[in-house]
C-alpha cells in the first residue's frame, strides 16, 4: 500500500493560507505511508509532465489534522516518489488545531 489511506475530500476546517504562507513553512521529509489523500483522480497528463512544479510550489502541502497527515496539494509528486521506488518525500506539513 501506498499511502495510508485514500480519501476524497478534506475532512479537516479550511485554513485559509496563501502560497506565500506554505513557502514560510520549512519542508520535512514525510512517509508516503503515513500520507491520506484528498483526490481519488490525478490527471495523468500533470504527473508525466517535466514542468509540473513550475508554476507551484516544489513541495507538496500536507495537514496535520487530529494525528492524520492528509494530502492537501501534491498528488502527482508522491506518486512519482511511489514510481521511483522512494519511501518519503518532503513536503511542507501545517498543523491545524
Amino acid at each position: 500500500m501506498i499511502f495510508k489511506r485514500v480519501g476524497e475530500e478534506r475532512p479537516y476546517p479550511e485554513h485559509g493560507y496563501l502560497q506565500r504562507q506554505w513557502a514560510a513553512i520549512a519542508p520535512q521529509q514525510i512517509r508516503l505511508d503515513q500520507l491520506v489523500t484528498t483526490k481519488r483522480i490525478l490527471d495523468l497528463e500533470q504527473l508525466l509532465e517535466d514542468d509540473s512544479t513550475f508554476y507551484g510550489d516544489l513541495f507538496a502541502h500536507v495537514i496535520l489534522w487530529n494525528g492524520d497527515y492528509y494530502l492537501e496539494d501534491g498528488l502527482h509528486r508522491a506518486l512519482r516518489a511511489a514510481l521511483q521506488q522512494r519511501q518519503t518525500m518532503h513536503a511542507r506539513v501545517l498543523e491545524l488545531k
